[in-house]
């Protein structure tokens, strides 16, 4: 049986974690929430760090934990790579070195990724014949997510480990995070309290929160849900899959279709015809009842509102229905009612083309 399935439950003294999950068995799964809801948790259990009376953890059809059957794997014998927030890599060795430390606990004829790969997609072949006390903080997490990948797991764990890096060592690591996700099978459940991590990698989020899951699904439904804490945050905002359709290099404009229409967006040299992930954010979002004409906005969407979100006492999220496509707009309660939004009304939804983020292809 193909997915991921997760059943345990955790009491300690200020301290509860009880999660029933299943999750696809491929792509990124993130889990995401504030500090003490559960995340860590999850992965030591996944891995067999976490040993809690009636769990149960299964991974595509292997059972590594079944407690009503006194099943129970080890955590050396659950085929796991874990990525932790700093790299704790073996100083008297050099990279190349540590790599294959990972790779050896693996015997020949069950290894799926080899040393020749990995060292490719970390981009990390300059840096073999290097000791770790010689590498920066990111180099060392690139080798790091190496050795874990080194082992051929069949579920890669990444418990936030962008959360040691400044903002450069984090730009510096995302397209290396993105390449796993792309080109391996491996599923990788990715933990986060990083909205904009989350929006550039997962294909299924986990929302946490006093150790218990409140809300699971994919991605673009998760991140535009009106009934979540995301969209309390600054940074809310919906995901958009689309296609690139066209260039225009002279006005340095990008060109993308998604079920809602054409977006024009900042240049990015790529393919006609490539799928490309999009986010807007609530707040660049506004709303009109006629299409404006003179106006510096490139983008103007006909759009139907669905829903309106009042948590907030001066300000309203509104969820915006572009055919079939969710898009979120943070407006005042003045706007409200001035242009007498409320749900089935026909408008138009204005977002400028500079603040439409690419997140991933």
């Amino acid at each position: 049986m193909s997915g991921i399935r997760i059943n345990f439950k955790v009491e300690r003294p200020r301290f509860f974690v009880d999660v029933d999950l299943q999750l696809p068995g491929r792509g990124v799964v993130a889990l995401f929430g504030p500090s003490g809801s559960g995340k860590t948790t999850c992965l030591r259990a996944i891995a067999g760090l976490e040993r809690a009376a009636g769990a149960y953890v299964s991974v595509n059809g292997a059972v590594w934990q079944d407690e009503s059957r006194g099943v129970f794997l080890a955590t050396h014998q659950r085929p796991v790579g874990y990525v932790f927030q700093e790299a704790v890599l073996f100083d008297h060795l050099n990279i190349q070195r540590n790599v294959e430390y990972g790779m050896n606990r693996v015997p020949m004829t069950e290894r799926r990724v080899s040393l020749e790969q990995v060292v490719e997609l970390l981009g990390i072949g300059h840096l073999l014949t290097c000791k770790p006390a010689t590498l920066s903080t990111g180099e060392r997490q690139r080798v790091g997510i190496a050795r874990a990948l080194a082992v051929s797991p069949a579920l890669l764990l990444m418990d936030e480990p962008l959360a040691a890096l400044d903002h450069s060592r984090k730009n510096e690591i995302l397209p290396y995070l993105e390449r796993l996700h792309g080109e391996l099978e491996i599923p990788i459940i990715y933990v986060s309290h990083v909205l904009g991590e989350v929006a550039r990698l997962a294909d299924h989020v986990v929302l946490l929160d006093g150790g218990r899951v409140i809300a699971s699904g994919e991605a673009v439904d998760i991140m535009a849900r009106l009934d979540t804490p995301l969209t309390r945050s600054d940074m809310a905002g919906a995901l958009i899959v689309g296609t690139i359709n066209g260039h225009d290099p002279e006005n340095h404009l990008t060109y993308a279709d998604f079920h809602g229409g054409n977006l024009a967006l900042p240049y990015h040299d790529a393919p006609i015809g490539q799928p490309v992930r999009l986010r807007i954010l609530a707040r660049d979002v506004s709303i009109t009842t006629e299409k404006q004409i003179a106006t510096s906005i490139l983008n103007i969407l006909p759009v139907t509102v669905q829903a309106l979100s009042d948590d907030n006492p001066g300000q309203v999220m509104v969820a915006l229905d572009a055919g079939g496509v969710r898009i979120l707009a943070r407006v005042t309660r003045k706007s409200i009612a001035t242009l007498q939004l409320e749900p089935g009304r026909a408008v138009y939804a204005q977002i400028k083309s500079v603040a439409v983020l690419r997140v991933a292809d």
